[in-house]
């Protein structure tokens, strides 16, 4: 029962994610970027930190310091992927977005040496493909909003594996309101330097930035962590990979966005890119060997 609720936690958090591309398009009609993601994180941080507190008092300079990275990044990530959806749709940035489940195989190889199987190979080079299909325009250009949401991709990457690495020793919950206090941090010291501090607000600019607060960080990020306690790595993955389908499904009804056949052609190599490098099919020969071992007396 835990790990049907763990993976129903897990869809969850996936619509959430996608409806966040659609929210976050509207609050930019508003909002500047920065100002987005300062209020988005600020928000997190105050619901974790009264929720949460009493974790920090016995935070080591281990947590606080991997907490620090881990909000560095993140800030990074959500900068590059905010700032890219100004100049592109909602629907291309969450799937683009989405490639970074490929790419954290070969972060993994980089740095531990560790051999990337065939299927993982594959997964990379429809990935490619996709994303050529998806947003290379009639001159095989790449807009700047597409190459924004690329480079998000990879940090994203970076902060999935950095954090599977640091929870290992450390504290989950106490790192992630570090990491949303160093996240939040640095989105108001950029509002600030920049000069945006807004005067005022428009309604729709406040719910927006609420519900991409509440939802998208809070709820959402406490829901995978929490779900992946009691389901797979390669489950939680999958699951959570089809927050770009959502994302243009949502964008498509809320913001009549039009897909071109060329967009859902590399949307389909993508996803598919995503599935074959998580799920990585065993060859029949090894999983009648594998069910051979498993039946054979011990």
């Amino acid at each position: 029962m835990k790990t049907y609720i763990a993976d129903g936690m897990l869809l969850i958090t996936a619509i959430v994610w996608g409806s966040g591309f659609v929210i976050t398009a509207i609050a930019l009609e508003y909002l500047t970027a920065y100002q987005v993601m300062a209020g988005r994180f600020l928000i997190a941080s105050i619901i974790l930190t009264v929720l949460f507190g009493s974790r920090l008092k016995k935070a080591s300079k281990s947590v606080i310091w991997k907490g620090a990275l881990l909000g560095t990044i993140l800030y990074i990530a959500f900068a590059l992927q905010t700032v890219g959806l100004q100049y592109t749709t909602p629907s291309k940035n969450a799937f683009l977005t989405a490639v970074n489940v490929v790419i954290v195989p070969l972060i993994a190889y980089a740095v531990y040496k560790r051999r990337i199987d065939g299927y993982e190979i594959i997964g990379s080079l429809m990935a490619i493909i996709g994303i050529g299909f998806l947003s290379l325009q009639g001159s095989l250009t790449m807009n700047i909003g597409d190459a924004l949401s690329l480079a998000c991709a990879v940090a994203f990457a970076f902060d999935i594996f950095c954090t599977n690495l640091f929870v290992q020793k450390e504290d989950a919950i106490a790192l992630t309101i570090i990491q949303f206090l160093t996240a939040s941090f640095i989105g108001i010291f950029v509002v600030i330097s920049q000069g945006e501090i807004p005067t005022s607000l428009e309604k729709e600019a406040i719910y927006s930035i609420i519900y991409l607060g509440i939802f998208s960080t809070t709820i959402a990020y406490l829901f995978q962590n929490v779900a992946n306690q009691y389901t797979t790595a390669t489950k939680a993955a999958i699951i959570l990979s089809t927050e770009s389908f959502f994302g243009m499904i949502l964008s498509v009804i809320f913001l009549h966005e039009i897909l071109t056949s060329r967009m859902v052609v590399g949307a389909v190599l993508i996803l598919l890119a995503i599935l074959i490098a998580e799920v990585k099919p065993a060859h029949p020969k090894k999983k009648l060997m594998k069910t051979i071992d498993n039946q054979t007396p011990k």
